[in-house]
Protein backbone atom coordinates (compact mmCIF):
# COMPACT_ATOMS: atom_id res chain seq x y z
CA UNK A 1 0.00 0.00 0.00
CA UNK A 2 1.39 3.37 -1.00
CA UNK A 3 0.48 6.92 -0.11
CA UNK A 4 -1.13 7.53 -3.50
CA UNK A 5 -3.62 4.74 -2.82
CA UNK A 6 -4.85 6.61 0.24
CA UNK A 7 -5.08 9.90 -1.60
CA UNK A 8 -6.91 8.39 -4.55
CA UNK A 9 -9.36 6.57 -2.31
CA UNK A 10 -10.09 9.71 -0.26
CA UNK A 11 -11.05 11.70 -3.35
CA UNK A 12 -13.18 8.84 -4.70
CA UNK A 13 -14.92 8.42 -1.34
CA UNK A 14 -15.76 12.12 -1.29
CA UNK A 15 -17.05 12.30 -4.87
CA UNK A 16 -18.48 8.77 -5.24
CA UNK A 17 -17.79 9.15 -8.95
CA UNK A 18 -14.82 7.64 -10.77
CA UNK A 19 -14.94 10.20 -13.58
CA UNK A 20 -15.11 13.22 -11.26
CA UNK A 21 -12.43 11.79 -8.93
CA UNK A 22 -10.09 11.17 -11.88
CA UNK A 23 -10.56 14.78 -13.01
CA UNK A 24 -9.74 16.14 -9.56
CA UNK A 25 -6.67 13.90 -9.37
CA UNK A 26 -5.59 14.84 -12.91
CA UNK A 27 -5.37 11.22 -14.04
CA UNK A 28 -7.40 9.09 -16.44
CA UNK A 29 -10.27 7.02 -15.10
CA UNK A 30 -8.87 3.52 -15.97
CA UNK A 31 -5.67 4.02 -13.91
CA UNK A 32 -7.77 5.27 -10.98
CA UNK A 33 -9.99 2.19 -11.16
CA UNK A 34 -6.91 -0.05 -11.22
CA UNK A 35 -5.39 1.73 -8.17
CA UNK A 36 -8.60 1.30 -6.16
CA UNK A 37 -8.81 -2.38 -7.18
CA UNK A 38 -5.17 -2.88 -6.11
CA UNK A 39 -5.98 -1.34 -2.75
CA UNK A 40 -8.99 -3.60 -2.28
CA UNK A 41 -6.95 -6.65 -3.29
CA UNK A 42 -4.29 -5.79 -0.72
CA UNK A 43 -6.89 -5.26 2.00
CA UNK A 44 -8.81 -8.35 0.99
CA UNK A 45 -12.18 -6.60 0.98
CA UNK A 46 -14.33 -4.34 -1.17
CA UNK A 47 -14.26 -0.67 -0.26
CA UNK A 48 -16.59 0.58 -2.99
CA UNK A 49 -19.82 -1.05 -4.18
CA UNK A 50 -19.87 -0.58 -7.98
CA UNK A 51 -23.53 0.33 -8.14
CA UNK A 52 -25.55 3.26 -9.43
CA UNK A 53 -25.09 5.46 -7.54
CA UNK A 54 -21.65 4.41 -6.31
CA UNK A 55 -21.48 3.81 -2.54
CA UNK A 56 -18.94 2.91 0.12
CA UNK A 57 -19.19 -0.45 1.85
CA UNK A 58 -19.03 -0.58 5.65
CA UNK A 59 -15.34 -1.41 5.33
CA UNK A 60 -14.97 1.51 2.92
CA UNK A 61 -16.59 3.95 5.34
CA UNK A 62 -14.24 2.82 8.11
CA UNK A 63 -11.21 2.98 5.82
CA UNK A 64 -12.21 6.50 4.70
CA UNK A 65 -12.27 7.81 8.28
CA UNK A 66 -8.89 6.27 9.04
CA UNK A 67 -7.44 7.53 5.76
CA UNK A 68 -8.49 11.10 6.56
CA UNK A 69 -6.77 10.89 9.95
CA UNK A 70 -3.54 9.51 8.45
CA UNK A 71 -3.42 12.10 5.67
CA UNK A 72 -4.05 14.93 8.14
CA UNK A 73 -1.20 13.69 10.32
CA UNK A 74 1.11 13.44 7.31
CA UNK A 75 0.20 16.96 6.25
CA UNK A 76 0.96 18.24 9.74
CA UNK A 77 4.32 16.42 9.68
CA UNK A 78 5.11 17.93 6.27
CA UNK A 79 4.16 21.43 7.37
CA UNK A 80 6.12 21.32 10.62
CA UNK A 81 9.15 19.74 8.94
CA UNK A 82 9.16 22.54 6.37
CA UNK A 83 8.85 25.23 9.05
CA UNK A 84 11.66 23.70 11.12
CA UNK A 85 13.86 23.44 8.03
CA UNK A 86 13.17 27.08 7.19
CA UNK A 87 13.87 28.22 10.74
CA UNK A 88 10.27 29.21 11.43
CA UNK A 89 9.92 26.62 14.20
CA UNK A 90 12.33 24.80 16.53
CA UNK A 91 12.46 21.13 17.39
CA UNK A 92 13.37 19.64 20.77
CA UNK A 93 13.47 15.90 21.39
CA UNK A 94 13.11 14.68 24.99
CA UNK A 95 13.58 11.09 26.12
CA UNK A 96 12.25 10.04 29.50
CA UNK A 97 11.89 7.05 31.80
CA UNK A 98 8.21 6.70 32.86
CA UNK A 99 8.84 7.30 36.59
CA UNK A 100 10.36 10.75 35.86
CA UNK A 101 6.90 11.95 34.84
CA UNK A 102 6.16 12.22 38.56
CA UNK A 103 8.98 14.69 39.26
CA UNK A 104 10.64 17.61 37.45
CA UNK A 105 9.61 16.71 33.92
CA UNK A 106 5.90 17.73 33.91
CA UNK A 107 6.66 21.35 34.86
CA UNK A 108 9.33 21.55 32.16
CA UNK A 109 6.98 20.16 29.51
CA UNK A 110 4.21 22.58 30.51
CA UNK A 111 6.62 25.49 30.26
CA UNK A 112 7.96 24.46 26.86
CA UNK A 113 4.50 23.83 25.43
CA UNK A 114 3.63 27.47 25.94
CA UNK A 115 6.06 28.32 23.13
CA UNK A 116 4.05 28.23 19.90
CA UNK A 117 7.26 28.25 17.84
CA UNK A 118 8.54 25.03 19.44
CA UNK A 119 7.75 21.51 18.22
CA UNK A 120 8.24 19.14 21.15
CA UNK A 121 8.95 15.44 20.66
CA UNK A 122 8.49 13.17 23.69
CA UNK A 123 9.79 9.58 23.66
CA UNK A 124 9.44 7.03 26.46
CA UNK A 125 12.82 5.29 26.77
CA UNK A 126 15.01 3.36 29.16
CA UNK A 127 18.29 5.03 30.11
CA UNK A 128 20.27 2.83 27.70
CA UNK A 129 17.89 3.72 24.87
CA UNK A 130 18.28 7.38 25.79
CA UNK A 131 22.05 7.18 25.44
CA UNK A 132 21.80 5.73 21.93
CA UNK A 133 19.16 8.28 20.93
CA UNK A 134 21.32 11.13 22.20
CA UNK A 135 24.35 9.89 20.30
CA UNK A 136 22.38 9.52 17.07
CA UNK A 137 20.79 12.95 17.48
CA UNK A 138 17.21 11.65 17.69
CA UNK A 139 16.72 13.41 21.04
CA UNK A 140 18.43 16.38 22.69
CA UNK A 141 17.98 15.77 26.41
CA UNK A 142 16.85 12.83 28.50
CA UNK A 143 15.56 12.11 31.99
CA UNK A 144 16.36 8.81 33.65
CA UNK A 145 17.52 7.22 36.91
CA UNK A 146 20.68 5.32 35.99
CA UNK A 147 24.24 6.65 35.97
CA UNK A 148 26.05 5.85 32.72
CA UNK A 149 29.82 5.97 32.23
CA UNK A 150 30.11 7.17 28.62
CA UNK A 151 32.49 9.95 27.51
CA UNK A 152 30.00 11.09 24.87
CA UNK A 153 27.26 11.70 27.46
CA UNK A 154 27.17 14.34 30.18
CA UNK A 155 24.93 13.62 33.17
CA UNK A 156 23.62 15.87 35.91
CA UNK A 157 21.75 14.74 39.03
CA UNK A 158 18.74 17.01 39.40
CA UNK A 159 17.46 15.60 42.69
CA UNK A 160 17.44 12.51 44.88
CA UNK A 161 14.05 10.81 45.12
CA UNK A 162 13.68 8.77 48.35
CA UNK A 163 12.57 5.17 47.87
CA UNK A 164 9.41 3.81 49.45
CA UNK A 165 8.17 0.26 49.79
CA UNK A 166 4.97 -0.81 48.06
CA UNK A 167 3.03 -3.39 50.07
CA UNK A 168 -0.35 -5.05 49.56
CA UNK A 169 -3.18 -3.41 51.47
CA UNK A 170 -3.21 -4.67 55.07
CA UNK A 171 0.33 -6.10 55.02
CA UNK A 172 1.74 -6.62 58.56
CA UNK A 173 4.72 -4.33 57.83
CA UNK A 174 2.64 -1.37 56.70
CA UNK A 175 2.31 0.27 60.13
CA UNK A 176 5.69 2.02 60.41
CA UNK A 177 8.87 2.91 58.44
CA UNK A 178 10.88 -0.13 57.41
CA UNK A 179 14.50 -1.16 57.50
CA UNK A 180 16.24 -2.78 54.55
CA UNK A 181 16.64 -5.93 56.65
CA UNK A 182 12.86 -6.16 57.07
CA UNK A 183 12.36 -5.76 53.33
CA UNK A 184 15.05 -8.34 52.51
CA UNK A 185 12.98 -11.00 54.25
CA UNK A 186 10.08 -10.45 51.82
CA UNK A 187 9.56 -11.79 48.30
CA UNK A 188 10.44 -9.05 45.80
CA UNK A 189 9.06 -7.91 42.47
CA UNK A 190 11.80 -6.22 40.44
CA UNK A 191 11.52 -4.13 37.29
CA UNK A 192 12.46 -3.73 34.56
CA UNK A 193 13.57 -7.18 33.51
CA UNK A 194 15.33 -5.83 30.41
CA UNK A 195 17.46 -4.10 29.24
CA UNK A 196 20.19 -4.04 31.86
CA UNK A 197 21.69 -2.19 33.67
CA UNK A 198 18.48 -0.65 34.93
CA UNK A 199 16.60 0.54 37.99
CA UNK A 200 16.48 -3.11 39.08
CA UNK A 201 20.28 -3.14 39.37
CA UNK A 202 20.08 0.05 41.44
CA UNK A 203 17.79 -1.73 43.93
CA UNK A 204 19.98 -4.85 44.01
CA UNK A 205 23.07 -2.70 44.63
CA UNK A 206 21.35 -0.90 47.49
CA UNK A 207 20.92 -4.16 49.41
CA UNK A 208 24.35 -5.46 48.40
CA UNK A 209 25.99 -2.35 49.88
CA UNK A 210 24.53 -3.40 53.23
CA UNK A 211 25.62 -7.02 52.86
CA UNK A 212 22.13 -8.24 52.03
CA UNK A 213 20.48 -9.94 49.09
CA UNK A 214 16.82 -10.20 48.16
CA UNK A 215 14.67 -13.03 46.87
CA UNK A 216 13.10 -12.07 43.55
CA UNK A 217 9.77 -13.84 43.16
CA UNK A 218 8.77 -12.07 39.93
CA UNK A 219 10.29 -9.84 37.28
CA UNK A 220 8.17 -7.17 35.59
CA UNK A 221 8.86 -4.94 32.61
CA UNK A 222 7.01 -1.85 33.81
CA UNK A 223 6.51 0.01 37.07
CA UNK A 224 2.74 -0.23 36.71
CA UNK A 225 2.96 -4.00 36.27
CA UNK A 226 5.11 -4.34 39.39
CA UNK A 227 2.60 -2.33 41.46
CA UNK A 228 -0.26 -4.42 40.10
CA UNK A 229 1.53 -7.63 41.11
CA UNK A 230 2.08 -6.23 44.60
CA UNK A 231 -1.64 -5.55 44.87
CA UNK A 232 -2.49 -9.22 44.25
CA UNK A 233 0.05 -10.46 46.79
CA UNK A 234 2.89 -11.73 44.59
CA UNK A 235 5.49 -9.76 46.55
CA UNK A 236 6.64 -6.25 47.46
CA UNK A 237 8.64 -3.70 45.52
CA UNK A 238 10.50 -0.41 45.90
CA UNK A 239 9.53 2.69 43.95
CA UNK A 240 10.63 6.33 44.00
CA UNK A 241 8.57 8.36 46.50
CA UNK A 242 7.23 10.61 43.74
CA UNK A 243 5.24 7.64 42.42
CA UNK A 244 2.96 8.01 45.47
CA UNK A 245 1.08 10.58 43.41
CA UNK A 246 -0.56 7.53 41.86
CA UNK A 247 -3.25 6.66 44.39
CA UNK A 248 -4.55 3.10 44.66
CA UNK A 249 -6.77 1.54 47.31
CA UNK A 250 -5.25 -1.96 47.07
CA UNK A 251 -1.66 -1.05 48.04
CA UNK A 252 0.17 0.93 50.72
CA UNK A 253 3.31 3.05 50.43
CA UNK A 254 5.67 2.81 53.41
CA UNK A 255 8.77 4.91 54.01
CA UNK A 256 12.25 3.53 54.71
CA UNK A 257 14.51 4.15 57.70
CA UNK A 258 17.69 4.16 55.60
CA UNK A 259 18.38 7.68 54.26
CA UNK A 260 20.71 6.27 51.60
CA UNK A 261 17.79 4.50 49.92
CA UNK A 262 17.22 7.02 47.13
CA UNK A 263 16.82 7.05 43.37
CA UNK A 264 18.33 10.00 41.51
CA UNK A 265 16.64 11.93 38.72
CA UNK A 266 19.40 12.30 36.14
CA UNK A 267 19.48 14.65 33.16
CA UNK A 268 21.55 13.32 30.25
CA UNK A 269 22.73 15.25 27.19
CA UNK A 270 25.46 15.11 24.59
CA UNK A 271 28.87 16.10 25.93
CA UNK A 272 29.58 19.74 25.12
CA UNK A 273 26.13 20.45 23.68
CA UNK A 274 25.64 24.22 24.06
CA UNK A 275 22.71 24.54 21.64
CA UNK A 276 20.21 27.29 22.59
CA UNK A 277 17.32 24.88 23.20
CA UNK A 278 19.33 22.66 25.55
CA UNK A 279 20.60 25.72 27.41
CA UNK A 280 17.04 26.96 27.69
CA UNK A 281 15.97 23.66 29.26
CA UNK A 282 18.84 23.81 31.74
CA UNK A 283 17.84 27.36 32.72
CA UNK A 284 14.19 26.34 33.20
CA UNK A 285 15.21 23.38 35.37
CA UNK A 286 17.50 25.59 37.44
CA UNK A 287 14.64 28.02 37.98
CA UNK A 288 12.35 25.16 39.02
CA UNK A 289 14.96 24.05 41.54
CA UNK A 290 14.66 27.46 43.18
Amino acid sequence: MELRHLRYFKVLAETLNFTRAAELLHIAQPPLSRQISQLEDELGTLLVARERPLRLTDAGRFFYEQTCTVLQQLQSINDNTRRIGQGQRQWLGIGFAPSTLYTVLPDLIRELRQDSDLELGLSEMTTLQQVQALKSGRIDIAFGRIRIDDPAIEQQVLCEDPLVAVLPKGHPLSASPLSLAQLAAEAFILYPANPRPSYADHVLALFAQHGMSIRVSQWANELQTAIGLVAVGVGITLVPASVQQQHRTDIEYVGLLDSSAVSPIILSRRQGDISPMVQRCLALLARQAG
